[in-house]
């Protein structure tokens, strides 16, 4: 039998470059859990006898860290994947569940998702507050004298940059994000293999009835422990939401031969510091340094380690975004492309700015890492249950799977995982409600303005006149041909535009080249370039055509036209009208929606981003026509 073939030099290193960017993408908040998941869980037992606190702690944080990434999501939620895409918007695509509408047209499952995918955006929030506000009071380990104040204004100080900087981009340090977390999770694993050798015995917390037999002995305790160790597997959804950078053998790579272990190994670590100092009031994790220099750099590397996490959860929200604004559930923003070579690397200035906002008012707000840690399992474990919900849709229906095979495994999940959001409830008063109120507002604009484009596509364009009326029309002595080029969007690819109706009405021309272009989403990340474009020809000078992007992708009206002058439409992009439908809402109708979101959405419509500049078309080419709607 033959010898496998070996990889080929580049092949090799492409994949280590995609393996060690991971690293600083995809595992940047799970692997700074560590400055405070232990901290919390000693915390949450302080009554309780150390030994048996240390190992049962230890034993629930490390099975956690299997069951939920190594088991959920490696082995299972990523296989889910749309096209190599994942995330909560990959799974309400591959869903596909049709349900009994909800009033606004949107079934329980999507709303359902939705509410998965606004729990995110507490995430987004809470993540770079808490991770770089416990590397900031790393100080106080190193200088007991430093005042909690100044901790917080450099941990502000140090958001306010992030945040700042996000207009730059990250191509010119986006590079240095996977080296910089290679060396963290060695350093941080390092330190963990120098205490366990002084302290072996900690190896018992591997045996699972460690945890579970101080569940038990201590039920009075339990809930305010699986609340902190919940803290140990925070960012395990990033595993699957940036699942298409990297690909999903990558991703696994990562997590067993760097993550794992270093966080495996560091949480060891601190418990063995923990049990051989048990007078020790330190933070366990900057503890594990020798006091002096060494403590200071350990403390200046979390630093960095968590501006790398919090850009990562940044730029994910902007992502996430982008894939809401595509598939129709977010009103249209500005989005700025940062780096021409890459196209997922965008920034959304107003998501910015209220990121910026919320994140630096937590910080003053709360003021600690330990109080934060009570607002931040509540988003984490409710997007963890949707995620296993909309799992369940996909291995039955997508998969094929009996309702029996994929009820067990989800079963499991949810089980496991509504154990842990039950733990985190009692923080609702203390924290917990932040990301909760965070979902909930999101996800009103998002049903509402999902409900509105709904309503206004079947009021507004579902009457429209057809083709074969249009080209009569366009034959008639009564309109006049007139040269140039005009370009009609089309919200629907069937039947004739709003605008192109009132243009006719209005001037009684209509230009000899005319092309009725619908712009059209799909529920997929990317489109393939041969299937994007379908143009046809209805005569009389008229030409339909239907452009199709992902939600991974963003719309570029001028490129589209100059493939159609490629293709033989005699149109003159350079030289062309563009005319668009400008919609005023107008409450009082009868549309399927609350008077509070006929109000909101209107408010939305009026702020939106407007469609010529979304869809990248100059300004001195632009007509805008006015088109009353009532809801």
């Amino acid at each position: 039998m033959s010898s496998p073939e070996p990889i080929p030099p580049p092949a090799r290193a492409a994949q280590l470059a995609l393996t060690l960017g991971a690293l600083g993408v995809v595992f940047g908040d799970i692997g700074t859990s560590p400055l405070y998941a232990l901290r919390e869980c000693v915390a949450s037992l302080h009554s309780v006898d150390p030994t048996e606190s240390i190992l049962g702690a230890l034993s629930l944080i490390f099975w956690a860290l299997c069951f939920e990434v190594g088991v959920k999501y490696l082995n299972f939620v990523t296989r889910a994947d749309n096209r190599g895409e994942g995330g909560i918007f990959a799974l309400l695509a591959l869903s596909a569940v049709e349900h009994k509408p909800l009033k606004g047209g949107i079934g329980p499952l999507t709303l359902l998702i939705l509410f998965g995918a606004a729990l995110l955006y507490g995430d987004g929030v809470i993540t770079p507050a808490i991770s770089v506000l416990s590397a900031a009071e790393g100080l106080r380990s190193f200088d007991p004298s430093f005042d909690p104040r100044f901790i917080i204004m450099i941990a502000c100080g140090i958001l306010g940059g992030i945040f700042w900087f996000q207009h730059k981009g990250t191509k010119t340090i986006g590079g240095v994000f996977g080296p910089v977390m290679l060396v963290w999770f060695l350093v941080i694993g390092g330190l963990g293999v120098w205490h366990v050798a002084q302290y072996p015995q900690i190896l018992a917390a591997l045996n699972p009835v460690r945890g579970l037999t101080l569940l038990v002995h201590y039920p009075a305790h339990a809930t305010g422990l699986l609340g902190a160790v919940v803290l140990a597997i925070t960012g395990a959804e990033a595993l699957y939401a940036d699942l298409g950078h990297f690909g999903r053998k990558h991703v696994t790579a990562a997590w067993y031969w760097v993550v794992f272990p270093g966080l495996t190994l560091n949480y060891f670590g601190q418990g063995a510091y923990v049990l051989s100092h048990p007078a020790s009031s330190e933070n366990p994790f900057f503890a594990l340094a020798p006091d002096g220099p060494l403590r200071l750099a350990l403390v200046g590397l979390s630093i960095v380690a968590t501006i790398i996490a919090s850009q990562a959860l940044i730029s994910g929200t902007y992502s996430l975004t982008r894939q809401a604004i595509q598939l129709g559930y977010f009103p249209r923003l500005k989005i700025t492309h940062t780096n021409p070579d890459q196209m997922g690397q965008i920034y959304l200035p107003l998501v910015n700015a209220a990121l910026a906002i919320c994140t630096i008012w937590i910080v003053l707000a709360f003021g600690s890492s330990d109080r934060l840690a009570a607002a931040y399992g509540v988003a984490v474990t409710g997007t963890m249950l949707v995620t296993s919900i909309a799992f369940y849709q996909v291995a039955h229906r997508r998969w094929q799977w009996s309702r029996l095979r994929a009820g067990l495994l989800c079963g499991l999940f949810v089980v496991v995982e509504t154990g842990f959001l039950y733990a985190n409830l009692h923080k609702f008063a203390d924290g917990g409600w932040l990301p909760i109120a965070i979902a909930l507002g999101l996800l009103a604009i998002m049903h509402t303005w999902k409900s509105g484009r709904t309503e206004i596509q079947e009021k507004v364009y579902s009457g429209a006149i057809n083709e074969l009326e249009l080209a009569v029309i366009a034959r008639s002595h009564s309109i006049v041909r007139v040269p140039g080029s005009a370009v009609f969007m089309a919200a629907s690819p069937k039947g004739v535009p709003l605008a192109l109706l009132h243009h006719l009405k209005s001037n009684k021309c209509l230009q000899q080249t005319t092309v009725l272009l619908t712009i059209s989403f799909e529920e997929i990340p990317q489109v393939h370039p041969e299937e994007r474009l379908i143009v046809t020809n209805e005569g009389e000078g008229v030409w339909r055509a239907i452009c199709y992007y992902g939600y991974m992708e963003a719309p570029d009206v001028t490129a589209v036209c100059e493939e159609l002058k490629a293709r033989g439409v005699p149109l003159k992009p350079q030289e062309a009208t563009f005319y668009f439908n400008r919609e005023m809402i107008i409450s009082g109708g009868n549309a399927r929606m609350w008077e509070w979101q006929k109000s909101l959405y209107a408010f939305l419509s009026r702020n939106a981003r407007p469609v010529k500049d979304y869809y990248k078309v100059q300004p001195m080419q632009v007509i805008e026509i006015g088109l009353p709607v009532q809801l």
